[in-house]
């Protein structure tokens, strides 16, 4: 998808990709991961020592650092992030770690971002993580399959994210792609990408009491994919 100038007219003349847009609680609950996790990712916390408070060191920048939201690439490398630690309940020290060795010896400043992560870079990458982790064998094979499963719901177009079909539940295992977040429709909020249809609309309108049958028939979708809407906005 190649940006024309009329669609970077409607956003300022920047690229919607980069542009904040989310909260922490809106961008948490398309990702399906706790706020408070998300939070610390991005903007860092404090944390008690013996003697004095340390400060978690943030993973993924911000597009703007006096505008506490998310752009649509943050959501990628927030989504790529937890791939790293839904099956291992390790330091997310080991992931930095391994982040730095990436940029040291590839020049990656966003490895999370990167296509890179499905070439070279990504398996020597992968490689040292699984170092500073002791991951057994089977653990490494397990660790490339669950990051594998993650990249394959982004689209990349010139070396840059352009769309992200999120999990519908908290399960890996989900290969369906009904929904994608999208930057340039709908401001980045999660659609039904067949006709691109608002999942928030449809949940709205089904709340103030309209049916599947009808919702299906006004907006030609398949009552599936009306259940589907209602079940990933709510399944937070």
């Amino acid at each position: 998808m190649t940006i024309s100038r009329s669609q970077l007219d409607i956003y300022g003349g920047q690229d919607p990709r980069n542009i904040p847009a989310y909260g922490f609680n809106e961008a948490a609950r398309y990702l399906k991961i706790a706020p408070a996790t998300l939070r610390s990712w991005v903007i860092g916390r404090l944390y008690p020592l013996r003697e004095r408070t340390g400060f978690f060191e943030p993973l993924i920048p911000l597009p703007d650092s006096n505008e506490n939201k998310l752009s649509f690439a943050n959501l990628v490398e927030a989504h790529v992030l937890r791939s790293l630690r839904t099956e291992h309940s390790v330091s997310i020290q080991a992931v930095r770690h391994a982040l730095q060795y990436a940029q040291s010896q590839f020049n990656i400043k966003r490895l999370l971002l990167s296509p890179e992560l499905l070439a070279g870079a990504g398996e020597l990458f992968l490689n040292k993580y699984s170092e500073l982790i002791s991951l057994s064998k089977s653990g490494q094979f397990v660790l490339r399959k669950v990051l594998e499963s993650y990249l394959k719901r982004i689209e990349w177009e010139n070396d840059l994210p352009i769309r992200l079909y999120p999990f519908l539940r908290e399960e890996t295992a989900d290969d369906a792609r009904p929904i994608v977040i999208n930057p340039f429709i709908s401001f980045g909020r999660p659609i039904i990408e067949r006709k691109s249809v608002s999942t928030a609309t449809i949940v709205d309108r089904f709340d103030a009491g309209e049916t599947e049958s009808e919702l299906a028939a006004d907006y030609d979708l398949e009552i599936s994919e009306i259940e589907t809407a209602i079940i990933y906005e709510l399944a937070a």
